[in-house]
């Protein structure tokens, strides 16, 4: 698989790379074997860049990761985790059910983006993962997007005064070699940006075929500060990749009407350019130079060789041309910096 490099770290990546969340157990069960399976299905297609956090599972994904890569020599894969959130023990009948999670770890979570809490989780992720490296550290969902304003100004305030100098002694010793953000909105990633020189951002859903949200401020900005995107829900939580379905999700809710007619438009130009509208999706992000890899995200073996034959497909670049005009956040015709 083609590599590109993070940040100017010289920490080289796949184009395509697996995220774990699913392996958590997200939205419906995932049984040990089956995460496993899968992570050996990404192995068998060359991906060698994986992504976790504490926060899938409330452990699992983590534990099945570090299973998955331990003993495998470390120069042949790179591994990201998050912090942010620490997992505490809960009893049974305490354990959340309100985020999404079937059959996680009893634990609980509390938020902490203070210089000893990402300490502290990174101590954890290490225990958890039963390995001695990891590559790349997260700040998971600091943002308005997941506390809301008031919430998030404390939160924000404790990165900024001790957190990020955490992640720059963790970067400047050696413990990792890169340091960003995990998100799921733009704004967010502007303000760090002014204040500190974060080498990654995982961006999901906001650089899509259909969500272009980061095209107008951040993407440039990332090309000015050579600072990597690597950018998660390419489906926008299904609807690119079941189409615009009876039910079907956009931004982890049922699409609005407004969302399905431009998904509709979308699946007819995918069709008549004689695609399938998930391998335009999953292969858009790569033609901007900023970008480092996508992740692709199963907790099935079947689905996930599926989705690497999609990477496959050649899809004509007159396509994304003409997706400009069904897309939600729309950039100026010619403003996006594309790798031919």
């Amino acid at each position: 698989m083609r590599t590109r490099t993070i940040g100017t770290t010289g920490l080289a990546v796949g184009e395509y790379s697996f995220g774990t969340a699913a392996l958590g157990g997200l939205y419906r069960p995932c049984p040990r074997d089956t995460a496993i399976a899968t992570l050996e299905a990404a192995w068998a297609e060359g991906m060698r860049y994986f992504d976790t956090a504490p926060w899938y599972g409330f452990g699992l994904a983590e534990r099945a990761t570090g299973d998955f890569l331990r003993g495998r020599p470390k120069g042949e894969w790179v591994l990201s985790t998050k912090v942010g959130r620490i997992m505490f023990p809960v009893d049974d009948n305490k354990v959340p059910t309100d985020y999404g999670y079937v059959d996680p770890l009893p634990f609980d979570v509390r938020y902490d983006y203070s210089y000893d809490g990402i300490m502290r989780s990174l101590e954890l992720s290490y225990t958890r993962l039963g390995l001695n490296r990891i590559d790349i550290l997260y700040v998971h969902d600091i943002g308005v997007y997941t506390h809301g304003a008031e919430r998030n100004a404390v939160h924000f305030k404790a990165l900024m005064d001790s957190g990020l100098k955490a992640l720059e002694e963790l970067k400047a010793s050696g413990t990792i070699r890169a340091y960003g953000l995990g998100v799921n909105e733009v704004p967010v990633c502007l303000e760090v940006m002014k204040r500190a020189p974060i080498d990654c951002i995982l961006l999901a859903g906001r650089y899509t075929l259909l969500d272009r949200s980061a095209v107008e401020e951040l993407l440039p900005l990332c090309q000015e500060r050579k600072t990597s995107l690597v950018v998660g829900g390419v489906f926008n939580s299904g609807i690119l990749a079941t189409g615009a379905i009876p039910g079907a999700h956009f931004d982890y809710m049922p699409a609005n009407d407004e969302v399905v007619a431009r998904v509709r438009a979308l699946e007819e130009l995918a069709s008549l350019n004689g695609v399938p509208l998930a391998a335009a999706a999953m292969q858009f992000p790569l033609r901007h130079p900023a970008v480092a890899s996508v992740l692709l995200g199963t907790a099935k073996p079947s689905s996930l060789h599926r989705n690497a034959e999609l990477t496959r497909i050649t899809v004509p670049q007159a396509l994304y041309m003409e997706a400009e005009a069904h897309t939600l956040v729309a950039p100026p015709l010619g403003t996006e910096a594309v790798r031919q």
